[in-house]
């Protein structure tokens, strides 16, 4: 049997431009989600920070806003595709002042060199005040 090399995690550059396509600094953007420093305000802004979560591999930060009623027990990031660029397609809901709401996105990603991309209507409600993940529609 065969090991595959699992993918490392990656360390961004706080300078370079966050994956989440917003064009600001990571370290300004996303990074402050995923450090703690700040909570998603709209249900974009998760659907942003997570995306950039996937980017970078950082597990603990999916799982933490992750719905508990649908957040699994593990994550493994190690093998999956490299996650590029994210569209937001369209919205519902989501403001601060909502407590859940919808983003339509487009996820582009490689795959062992071949790109690809996927499309996801995702759900969004607030537990305890933030903003989490619920799952696909």
């Amino acid at each position: 049997m065969s090991q595959r090399r699992a993918r490392p995690t990656l360390r961004p550059d706080p300078a370079s431009s966050c994956p989440c396509g917003t064009g600001l600094p990571y370290r300004d953007c996303c990074g402050r989600l995923h450090r703690g420093e700040a909570a998603a305000t709209t249900a974009e802004a998760l659907m942003r920070s997570r995306f950039s979560a996937f980017s970078v591999g950082d597990a603990a930060y999916l799982l933490r806003t992750w719905h508990p009623s649908t957040r699994p027990a593990r994550l493994d990031l190690a093998e999956g595709p490299r996650w590029v660029r994210l569209e937001i397609l369209g919205s519902t809901g989501g403001s601060a002042f909502h407590t859940e709401g919808t983003v339509r996105f487009r996820a582009h990603y490689e795959d062992r060199g071949t790109p690809g991309a996927m499309e996801e209507n995702s759900r969004f409600v607030r537990d305890a005040g933030a903003w989490t993940y619920l799952g696909a529609l």
